[in-house]
């Protein structure tokens, strides 16, 4: 099967991850997640994979053996199951031959992809592009990731004189909401030195660092009081939310920020005179920055305190994952040197990009698998413009092989 085949083939299950079940914690969300990771059993199962293992959650696992003697670290490699719910109608993949200017999605409906909205596409005039019918996401993120990672694993099979040590996968449900996937996946029983996950980004773009992450749950009690008789008695907790918004860093905000600019993000407030819970997500690059941020708002929510009386700020602060970078410091950055390696093989100039979000890599990092991330090739994820060049798409899997070699070739143990 060749890739675009492949990838094409897996748009048609539905995916779309379920997020009230996944409130509800169950896992995979959605029934496609599991059609999807048994599809890819059968695949793995074909292509004479070992240790398969489909759990209950749709987290699915598989081991190619080494085929030389040579005593080499385990390379694995990641994607996920999920398509976000932004767009929940199924996909009807199709592929243009792009020449230059806007991409008619659907005349019916008056869709089509716009240069002037998407310059970045110009830069593909002459390639096939896969595309969706503009009523829909296209699931590149992360079915690109699966073709690519199912592509390379078909090749090695298919090529025995490549020589490659052991290389296992793992397919993922629900990161599209919360990374749930990664959290409930086994590192220790997994049994892998390093890995790379395939998610995002246009080609030759890598990401090795992202948030620290953090959430912040404040609870402002107040006193109700009939307002014909509120004077000296009303404490309103929706007013100390407020005053206690006004006191955080001005222009520290998502909408005020980019590239490695740290920020808190005021981001749900529910309540009434007399309770008000107020939530917030707190991301900084750096393990200072973020010490800094999360300290800030305990000593912030502490002087309210002071000023307010006992029992009226209630602060609850969490950690949501650690940067990626802070597992590849050092010796251990090796699995980025493998990388740049393999981009140089193909002729790709690599774009290393801090990533101002989170991917199941942080989580598998923070667990102790480095995990840095490898281009798709996809564009617009999360959106019915999603499109995927590709030779993109190809570039992206051979990358994935050439890890595979790098490794064999140059860090014997």
């Amino acid at each position: 099967m060749n890739i675009v085949d492949r990838f094409i083939n897996y748009t048609r299950i539905n995916t779309t991850t379920s997020r009230e079940k996944g409130a509800a914690g169950i896992m995979p969300s959605s029934q496609g997640q599991m059609e999807l990771a048994i599809l890819l059993k059968a695949e793995l199962e074909a292509l004479g994979m070992k240790e398969i293992v489909l759990h209950d959650t749709a987290i699915l696992t598989a081991t190619l053996p080494a085929n030389t003697n040579k005593d080499l670290p385990t390379v694995s490699f990641f994607a996920h199951l999920d398509t976000s719910a932004e767009q929940t109608n199924d996909t009807n993949a199709q592929i243009v031959s792009y020449q230059g200017g806007d991409i008619v999605l659907n005349e019916a409906l008056g869709i089509a992809l716009k240069e002037s909205e998407f310059p970045e596409i110009a830069q593909y005039q002459g390639q096939n592009i896969i595309v969706t019918d503009g009523t829909s996401l296209l699931g590149a993120d992360d079915k690109a990731a699966i073709a690519a990672i199912m592509q390379a694993l078909q090749v090695l099979v298919a090529n025995p004189e490549i020589e490659h040590g052991p290389v296992k996968v793992a397919f993922l449900p629900d990161e599209e909401q919360g990374l749930r996937g990664a959290k409930a996946f086994d590192v220790e029983s997994f049994g892998a030195d390093f890995g790379y996950t395939l998610d995002c980004c246009g080609i030759g773009e890598f990401v090795h660092e992202n948030w620290n992450a953090g959430n912040a749950v404040v609870t402002f009690t107040g006193q109700s009081a009939h307002p014909m008789s509120a004077k000296g008695k009303l404490k309103n907790s929706l007013l100390m939310a407020h005053k206690f918004i006004a006191m955080l860093p001005p222009g520290e905000a998502p909408e005020y920020t980019e590239g490695r600019e740290g920020y808190y993000w005021v981001k749900e407030m529910s309540g009434n005179s007399a309770k008000t819970v107020l939530k917030m997500d707190i991301r900084d690059f750096t393990k200072h920055g973020y010490a800094h941020r999360m300290t800030f708002l305990q000593q912030l929510a502490d002087s309210c305190q002071a000023l307010w009386g006992e029992g009226h700020i209630d602060i609850e602060l969490s950690d949501r994952y650690e940067n990626v970078a802070n597992s590849l410091e050092g010796e251990a950055g090796f699995p980025i040197e493998i990388a740049k390696a393999a981009y140089r093989r193909n002729n790709i100039e690599m774009k290393a990009i801090p990533m101002r979000g989170g991917y199941d890599g942080a989580v598998l990092s923070q667990k102790g698998l480095p995990c840095p991330n490898i281009f798709t090739g996809a564009h617009n994820f999360h959106s019915i413009y999603e499109y995927l060049p590709v030779r993109s798409l190809q570039a992206a899997s051979d990358v994935v092989l050439d890890v595979i070699r790098i490794t064999a070739e140059e860090y014997a143990k």
